[in-house]
């Protein structure tokens, strides 16, 4: 059979079910390729992944009984097989040298704006580092909320063991972190340290976790805080608190995943002020506000 693949949101970031549906094709000794329109004909079976609802649907794709579609910007349902979703994932489509997968899914937190609870439901453990790790120098591991279940701090013990740098990409809940958890994290060898810091409520728990981890680490960390940008004034007080703290604040837009709700204007004006790293440090955002709206 010839397979096609289909990554609907061509980022930049590979997608981890299209590996593992690679992977699994090749076992059975199928062709797998990237999906090309003009040679759309040739394909027996077509999977199109589309992870972000906003991302438009691609005119040119097919649409007939051949095209299996999944993934969160397609529909809350659609899952791999159990043999699939725990295969080893085929690197080589992307050329990728991390490598990438889940310890955990799910969330216990139930934050109004995120798909996870209606996607993936409550927390639970997924498998090992082993099962999508053999070697490579870094990891991301894409947990939602890994911190939250003894499973995933089970891992983050065996992998403070491991000769491979670690990248949480999704943050960690700063709120969790205890003197014990500090000083695993600590041990870590990290690409970047992510926390979220979604609301003005959780600067404490933020100056609390960083605090703890920087004293058990023998170099200050690269500490990145992800921002929710919703309320303008609320935002800038929370990315002047951290860098005032040392660390890198990200500045996100809203965008309401259970709904319509699209970052506005404003919002993406001051995500790329913060994102900007030397017009953050040397302009404020008053300054910044002004030149583009004076």
């Amino acid at each position: 059979m010839h397979i096609a693949l289909h990554d609907s949101d061509k980022t930049k970031f590979p997608n981890l079910a299209l590996m593992k549906l690679a992977a699994h094709h090749k076992t059975l000794g199928d062709r797998v390729s990237w999906y090309t329109p003009l040679l759309q004909n040739q394909y027996d079976k077509i999977y199109s992944s589309k992870v972000f609802t906003y991302t438009p649907v691609d005119p040119y794709l097919v649409q007939d009984e051949r095209l299996i579609r999944g993934g969160s910007g397609y529909d809350m349902k659609s899952v791999l097989d159990v043999a699939i979703e725990h295969i080893f994932p085929d690197y080589s489509i992307y050329d990728t040298e991390a490598a990438y997968g889940f310890l955990t899914r799910g969330c216990p937190n139930n934050c109004p704006w995120c798909i996870v609870p209606s996607k993936e439901g409550a927390i639970r453990v997924n498998t090992t580092i082993h099962e999508f790790w053999s070697g490579q120098k870094n990891c991301v591991l894409l947990d939602n909320n890994i911190l939250a279940h003894t499973h995933g701090l089970q891992q983050l013990e065996e992998i403070a063991s491991l000769p491979v740098r670690i990248d949480c990409n999704q943050g960690m809940d700063a709120r969790l972190v205890t003197e014990d958890i500090a000083r695993l994290l600590a041990s870590i060898k990290w690409v970047k340290i992510r926390f979220s810091c979604d609301t003005s409520s959780q600067m404490p728990a933020i100056e609390t976790a960083v605090t703890r981890v920087r004293k058990y680490m023998k170099k200050r960390g690269n500490f990145f805080i992800c921002v929710l940008v919703k309320d303008i004034p609320d935002a800038l007080k929370r990315v002047l608190f951290l860098r005032e703290l040392g660390c890198d604040p990200f500045a996100q837009p809203y965008r309401d995943f259970t709904s319509d709700t699209v970052p506005t204007k404003e919002q993406r004006h001051f995500a790329r002020w913060v994102n900007h790293k030397a017009i953050f440090k040397t302009v404020s955002w008053d300054n910044y506000n002004r030149g583009i709206h004076g």
